[in-house]
Order: C-alpha cells, then sequence, then structure tokens
C-alpha cells in the first residue's frame, strides 16, 4: 500500500523573525491533511484554531476550516478630502460602526444592485477582535512611481477598513462543520457559491463603513484604490489555495496593516508559487489575547492606550479590547515588511499613520454605566 506523501512547507521568516513554535506545527499539521501540496507562512504567521494565521495552503481538496469563519475579511483603502484635522475633534464624530446604518442614511448609495446572500444582519458594521476603521495620513513616499499611479503624495488622508463579513461567513462555516467537523467540503461548487456571496459581502460591507465614515467626517465618499481580501478559497491551477489571514500577492496592491500604535505599509505584491502567490497581512499577534490582557494591565492605563505613541487616538468603549489590541500585543510591522521584501515577495510604496482609529463606541461615563445596569438586569 502506498503512503500519501507529506506536502512541503515553507516559512518566510528572516532570521531575526521570530515564529511560534505552536505556529510552524500547525503548518506542519495542515501539510499532513490529505490532497495537500504545499504551505507557505508567511513573516505574520502565528497560530489559530484549527489552522495557522498568516498562511497559504494549497490542495486539490477544499478544506472550509482552512479559511475560518470570517470568509472574506479582507483591508480596503480609500482616499477621503479633509480640509482641518483636529484627531480630538474627528474622533468625537465617528458614527456608530456597531450598528447598520438607519434606513434614510445615504451611506446607503454606496450600496449598489442586490445584497449578497440577501444578508442584511450587520451590514455596515465592523465587529471586534483585531477589526478596525482607520483614518490615517499617508506618511513616506518608498516608491514615488507607484503611489502616483495611486493618486498618493505624503500628507494626504485615507481611510483604511479591516473588517469581513460578520455573521453570514460564520453561517456557512457552522453549516459544514455542523456535518463534517474539520474534514473537506463534500460538494465544493455548493461551498464555492456560499463563499464567494461572503467574499462580495465582505467587500461590500467596507465600502459601506468607509461611506458611513466619509459622510460623518464632513467629506464626499469615494470609492477604494486597494481592496483585498485575506481570508478566501482561491481555484488556481485546478488547485484550492485556501488563505487565512493571507492576502493576494500576484501582482496585487496590498495594505499590510501594522497596529493603532505604529504605521501600516501599502504595498505592491509580486509573490511566486513558492509563497502560493500570497503576501502578508498584518503584523501578526505575538502574543495571545489572554497574555495581552494580563501584561497590558500591569503596563498600561487605560487613558495610555487611547493615545498612541505616533500621537494618534483610539476609539475604543471596550477595555478589555483596549488591552487585547495593544501595540505591544503584535509583532513589528517593520519586521514583517523587511522579510517581505527580503523574500522578494514585495516593495513597499507608502507608509500610513494612523490619526483616529475606530474600534468600537466609546460610550462615555454615563452610557457605560447604564450598560452595566442593564447587564446586571439580564443577568
Amino acid at each position: 500500500m502506498s503512503q500519501e506523501k507529506t506536502a512541503s512547507v515553507t516559512v518566510f521568516a528572516g532570521h531575526g523573525s521570530w515564529i511560534e513554535s505552536d505556529a510552524v506545527t500547525q503548518c506542519h499539521q495542515v501539510a499532513a491533511l490529505p490532497g495537500m501540496i504545499h504551505v507557505a507562512g508567511l513573516p505574520d504567521l502565528h497560530p489559530g484554531k484549527g489552522a495557522p494565521i498568516g498562511a497559504a495552503m494549497a490542495s486539490a481538496v477544499l478544506y472550509p476550516h482552512l479559511v475560518g469563519s470570517d470568509i472574506g475579511c479582507g483591508i480596503a483603502v480609500f482616499p477621503i478630502g479633509l480640509k482641518r484635522v483636529v484627531p480630538e475633534r474627528l474622533a468625537g464624530r465617528f458614527p456608530d460602526l456597531d450598528r447598520s446604518p438607519e434606513p434614510d442614511d445615504p451611506a446607503w448609495d454606496a450600496v449598489a444592485g442586490d445584497i449578497p446572500a440577501g444578508h442584511r444582519d450587520g451590514l455596515g458594521t465592523v465587529g471586534r477582535g483585531n477589526h478596525f476603521v482607520e483614518l490615517a495620513r499617508v506618511g513616506t513616499v518608498l516608491d514615488a512611481g507607484h503611489a502616483t499611479r495611486l493618486g498618493l503624495t505624503a500628507g494626504d488622508l485615507v481611510l483604511i477598513v479591516h473588517s469581513g463579513s460578520r455573521g453570514l461567513g460564520e453561517r456557512i462555516l457552522r453549516a459544514h462543520t455542523e456535518v463534517l467537523g474539520a474534514g473537506p467540503a463534500a460538494d465544493p461548487a455548493a461551498y464555492l457559491a456560499r463563499h464567494d456571496d461572503a467574499v462580495r459581502w465582505g467587500s461590500l460591507n467596507r465600502r459601506l463603513m468607509a461611506a458611513r465614515v466619509a459622510r460623518a467626517l464632513g467629506a464626499e465618499p469615494a470609492g477604494p484604490i486597494v481592496d483585498e481580501c485575506h481570508n478566501l478559497v482561491e481555484v488556481r491551477d485546478g488547485t484550492y489555495l485556501h488563505r487565512k489571514g493571507a492576502a493576494r500577492g500576484d501582482g496585487r496592491d496590498v495594505l499590510v496593516a501594522g497596529t493603532r500604535g505604529t504605521p501600516s505599509y501599502l504595498v505592491a505584491a509580486h509573490a511566486g508559487p513558492e509563497a502560493n502567490y500570497s503576501v502578508a497581512h498584518g503584523a501578526g499577534r505575538k502574543m495571545s489575547r489572554a497574555d495581552a490582557l494580563v501584561r497590558g494591565r500591569a503596563k498600561h492605563t487605560v487613558e495610555e492606550l487611547r493615545r498612541t505613541p505616533v500621537g494618534s487616538l483610539v476609539v475604543c468603549g471596550d477595555r478589555q479590547l483596549l488591552f487585547e489590541e495593544a501595540p505591544t500585543a503584535y509583532k513589528r510591522i517593520e519586521q514583517v515588511i523587511g522579510d517581505l521584501v527580503g523574500s522578494g515577495l514585495a516593495t513597499p510604496v507608502v507608509t500610513t499613520v494612523p490619526v483616529v482609529t475606530y474600534k468600537t463606541r466609546d460610550l462615555g461615563p454615563a452610557a457605560q454605566r447604564r450598560d452595566r445596569r442593564r447587564g446586571r438586569g439580564r443577568s
């Protein structure tokens, strides 16, 4: 009886980069699955639930759990024209992105055509975890020609929106796992049809949020100059290329997110087959949420985390989330970008520096007390 050969694994990280051993172990566990061909770990690689995050995984078999529940999650960049930028004033004008816009909100003009899968629940909302909407300023221009083609110059303002398909992707994965667990899709075409709806929904969600924020800040909404998904399956050369926390890197422009207290990098990606045509999607966690919460509370106050080292403000009414998503919980974005460049996977175009980062609405002291009282009543 012949034994199936384990897939190859390549991790794109320099000697000075720290990659958690559990993440590498997960890459090899995935490589041992039937039908796997090649697993590429990007410089932001870190452990996930059941599969590594920051990885691109090619297989002859489609495994929905390798993409996870937030199908269609990605990062989009929108130009925005504002005359006066006072972070303290602008932070207070962000809309409540925990709730969908009202039916008469003019931001709905950004929605053209049918809503994918008819799923309206949560449309126009950011979600929790590492999702955010950020007003940022173009910092250093590193490739003037490419930046000009994108219409970007130093000092320009942009909106960066990181979110996905909210409950739709979760519903799709749950329908699979309740029957087949972590096994392959019984009907790949049927799964891909639902998956494609979630990918389109995620992109629409980012556009609607950008329109909401632009109008709230007194600007006209604009279309994205970059919108790349990093949780998806691509059918490529007859194989299924699963990406979980990895952006498409075959000649595309990608915003590789730093943290709310560090720059992000917009890069021109040119990754080849060894990297499964993929690049990193962000700095990548170096601490679990539990560790970040314990260490953060020992080192920082809430107010320290609401004003970052780059002078930007963070809108976040969830104190636990503030600590879980502290900049110190993530790897150095400069190291991740250096590894992408050193591996020949991407060329930096511009940096973006946060001005205001929205995580979840800031309730204010009175509203927080009301919510706590209501919470006690519900329990």
